[in-house]
């Protein structure tokens, strides 16, 4: 294995690191720069620009100019956070016949993954330059939050770039992996990553070398992108309401306003206001518009306050899944460009009771744990280990529609995990095998990603054969599950690629659900365990009752017939109590059934005379 370099892939920027002489080292683009804008143009001449140069030209081309195309990565087209990119974006996203969200430019459609793969062929180059050597090999930094879709399609960008992705690791963790190299201490630490397009927050405790995730939580749909966003919102309301004109319905007008917004935000990181000048943004019959206002950084702040705040409560629950308190937190580091404004470090503060750390450059951060990473693997980085976790419950359905878990969120990985499961008719020939991310007790509440069929099960009454099922997640944290008869020896195996991402307010509102119908589904769960065990006391005494029947008198005979036929009906009631009190008759019946099996050659008049004690 030659060198592997560490890639920040991100939103806004990426960043390209590798590990030299025991030192990491940033690798600086052609034009000089430690990072280089994810953009990619594309100019009438067939050129592809990317980078730097792409972002200059996008005022006079900005249909044919994509950024932010991680926000697209693994989306369905129809998904709610495709359709927010649609409305702000001057180019065009189209639907594939699959349903992913694609980009059309000058009349060919690009998938997100090659656009980001002609980012990384750039990025690739520039390590190539700077090494001297061949550069095939990478780590590539996703947010803790990317679910499978989301990984899966980042390993293909890689691909289209020539590079054999060797690992995918989240964003905090590789942060982590920059801020502990070279120290001895053992310490909890959050990492608070606000990039272009997403949060996350990962809680972590440093032992010895040893990197363990404790937990993480977060936000695929929140960044600075929606920062630009809230500025650009108040310029297009200032110039509306002084000229009436909507500057929304200007392509060129909207790529202007973005880089306005863009510079106005780096502004008052540092500043207390800002002006915003663009001359002729705009005409109609009296003549030319221009916009020139000032924007102070209280004003902005009021902007964009509700969007920091919803970064408080992953961070609270991070707290939460981890056990700890804030008080229990060693140090909190900032990471991602976002930190740098002064409202962030005071919610940061609020958060966890202390001063936020950015002592490692924020926009750098990652790609260097990225690159150390890539040290572990090849060797010339010893004595660390890194234990990552899923973010969600991955499980399967069983019957009555229950969801049962198989890994729980927040497990560390790599990792698998087996159970056994088994046939509930008999001569079941084969099994669907269900797979589920979520935290919900009822299957239909979770994201199904997946199903396949275990078929060629030997013919054996219910309940005989063993099913093996196993979940393997792999340190990308991507699934493959399994089926095994053990009798026959019969195995099905898939892959597991969801047909759509999930999106972070799904993965909030599965938890948050999760507490908030932990009643309702308690008792869902309650009545299908009811309904099973009636079933199966149903199915039995049946079966009893075919074999032995002829051994009980008449009355009981009769008696069994209505038992039976009151339970086929209550299996499909959800009346609690009526099930109870048909599961008790049925018991009473069932304990007939096991005298008469006991003694089956009982002649009629001995069992009479009891009968007719009984009336």
């Amino acid at each position: 294995m030659g060198k592997v370099v560490g890639i920040d892939l991100g939103t806004t920027n990426c960043c390209v690191a590798v590990l030299e002489g025991g030192a990491v080292q940033i690798v600086p683009n052609k034009e000089g720069g430690r990072t280089t804008p994810t953009v990619v143009g594309f100019t009438d001449k067939g050129e592809r620009l990317v980078g730097q140069i792409a972002k200059r030209q996008a005022v006079t081309n900005a249909a044919n100019t994509i950024y932010a195309v991680k926000r697209l990565i693994g989306r369905k087209f129809k998904e709610p956070e495709a359709e927010r990119t649609r409305e702000t974006s001057p180019f065009e996203i189209v639907e594939a016949s699959n349903g992913d969200a694609r980009i059309q430019v000058q009349g060919r459609v690009y998938s997100p993954q090659e656009i980001s793969g002609i980012v990384l062929q750039r990025l690739k180059a520039a390590a190539e330059d700077f090494l001297g050597e061949p550069v095939t090999e990478a780590i590539i930094t996703v947010p803790a939050y990317f679910d499978d879709t989301q990984r899966q399609a980042t390993k293909d960008a890689g691909k289209i770039a020539g590079l054999r992705v060797e690992r995918i690791i989240n964003e905090p963790t590789a942060a982590a992996l920059a801020y502990g190299l070279g120290r001895n201490e053992n310490e909890r630490i959050a990492v608070y990553d606000l990039g272009g397009g997403t949060f996350d927050i990962s809680i972590l405790e440093i032992s010895d070398g040893v990197y363990e995730v404790l937990a993480t939580s977060g936000n695929t749909f929140l960044g600075g992108e929606d920062f630009d966003e809230r500025i650009i919102g108040w310029m297009v309301s200032q110039f509306r309401d002084e000229t009436g004109i909507d500057l929304r319905t200007d392509r060129l007008a909207l790529q202007r306003l973005k880089e306005a917004a863009e510079r106005a935000k780096c502004d008052l990181s540092s500043l207390n206001e800002t002006n915003i000048n663009l001359p002729f943004i705009a005409a109609d019959a009296s003549g030319p518009k221009h916009f020139s206002k000032t924007l102070t950084r209280e004003a902005f702040e009021g902007l964009i306050s509700d969007l920091v705040e919803r970064t408080v409560e992953p961070c609270q629950k991070a707290l939460w899944d981890a056990k700890l308190q804030p008080k229990d937190i060693d140090k909190v580091l900032l990471v991602g460009g976002q930190t740098r404004s002064p409202i962030i470090g005071r919610t940061v503060r609020e958060i966890f009771g202390k001063e936020p750390s950015a002592e490692i450059n924020p926009d750098e951060v990652v790609a260097m744990g990225a690159a150390i990473q890539g040290g572990v693997l090849t060797g010339d980085v010893k004595d660390i280990v890194l234990l990552d976790v899923l973010p969600l419950s991955l499980g399967l359905e069983t019957r009555g529609g229950l969801f049962h878990r198989i890994i729980e969120r927040n497990s560390t990985i790599p990792l698998h995990n087996s159970q056994t499961f088994t046939t509930v008719v008999d001569n079941q020939s084969s099994v669907e095998i269900h797979v589920l991310q979520g935290e919900r007790d009822i299957a239909q509440h979770n994201r199904s990603l997946g199903k396949f069929e275990l078929v060629g099960i030997p013919p054996s009454a219910r309940g005989a054969p063993q099913i093996e099922v196993t979940f393997e997640v792999d340190a990308n944290g991507i699934l493959n599950v399994s089926a095994q008869d053990k009798t026959s020896g019969r195995k099905q195996q898939m892959k597991v690629t969801p047909t759509s991402g999930l999106s972070s307010e799904e993965i909030e509102r599965m938890i948050a659900e999760a507490v908030s119908f932990a009643e309702e589904d308690r008792r869902s769960r309650d009545l299908i365990a009811l309904r099973t065990r009636l079933e199966g006391l149903l199915r039995n005494a049946q079966r009893t009752f075919r074999e032995f029947g002829s051994s009980l008198t008449q009355d009981e005979r009769l008696s069994a017939q209505d038992a039976f036929a009151e339970c086929e009906e209550l299996l499909k009631s959800e009346n609690v109590e009526a099930i109870q009190e048909g599961t008790q008759r049925l018991e009473r019946i069932a304990g007939q059934l096991t005298l008469a099996m006991l003694n089956p050659v009982a002649d009629a008049k001995d069992i009479k005379p009891e009968a007719k004690s009984r009336t």
